[in-house]
């Protein structure tokens, strides 16, 4: 996919709608939500950040001041795009966090930079994925007929009821989660040399979509030093356990910024 190219402020309008430049920062923290999702969830991430990380939650088309737009329904068009939109965000030491649909990308990502000789990643948190070389297990859920795709959504748990119920609003983002959904569920994993960058990598204890053995298999994906932790919840613990995963976080970017 080729996007248009924008200049800076115009970049950031779309893309990292909520990013403000920290005074005396030395390194970013780009983040990528789940399917479904939006950079709102991490809109208040900033304020529990150690001094010198600026928070970057990267929106991505088809939801909030981007819901007009078409939503991306493959990895690798998410990842070229972000590729070319995030390099002139690239000037300083960077981290790349994602949860579940988001860990896929930040993955992703991180080979595209190096397949184009860009900057790369200090770090890569993953959260609530398994390891993308492992195969998709779960039921296929992005092409079912509408009544078994929204009873799909009610099993999940991932969307409030009230929201499920107003038909209305169902029109705008059933479109969106089905695309989410077939990027996730239609990914194809090709095999490159594992990445430079240290990694952490974040599972629910109750999540019954990632076991813990798909998240150790994050291990075969790294040279450098790996790391798996567990936090109480389901595959939404990036809500429910908040801050302890986002103080987990910040210990581990100021363990960086320290060395900058």
């Amino acid at each position: 996919m080729v996007i248009n190219t924008l200049d800076r402020q115009g970049s950031q309008k779309l893309w990292l709608p909520y990013w403000k430049a920290q005074k005396g920062s030395c390194l970013r923290l780009f983040c990528l939500h789940y399917a479904g999702g939006s950079a709102s969830l991490f809109r208040q991430w900033q304020q529990m950040m150690p001094l010198g990380v600026e928070v970057c939650a990267i929106q991505l088309p088809g939801r909030e001041a981007r819901i007009s737009e078409a939503p991306f329904s493959e990895a690798a068009e998410v990842v070229q795009a972000l590729a070319q939109v995030l390099t002139p965000y690239l000037d300083m030491p960077f981290i790349l966090f994602g949860h579940s649909m988001g860990a896929l990308l930040s993955f992703e990502l991180a080979r595209q930079l190096r397949r184009e000789n860009l900057p790369m990643p200090m770090h890569l948190f993953v959260s609530a994925h398994r390891a993308p070389q492992l195969p998709y297990r779960l039921p296929r859920l992005h092409d079912l007929e509408q009544d078994a795709f929204i009873q799909s959504l009610r099993r999940l748990s991932s969307i409030p009821a009230e929201v499920l119920a107003n038909e209305e609003f169902l029109q705008h983002i059933i479109p969106l989660l089905r695309a989410d959904f077939a990027l996730c569920e239609q990914h194809s994993y090709s095999p490159e040399r594992p990445l430079d960058c240290s990694i952490s990598v974040f599972g629910g204890l109750a999540d019954d979509r990632v076991t813990r053995q798909e998240l150790l298999a994050w291990r075969a994906q790294t040279k450098a030093p790996f790391v798996l932790q567990m936090f109480p919840g389901d595959h939404f613990f990036l809500q429910s356990a908040q801050n302890q995963l986002v103080q987990v976080i910040a210990d581990v970017l100021m363990r960086f910024v320290d060395t900058l």
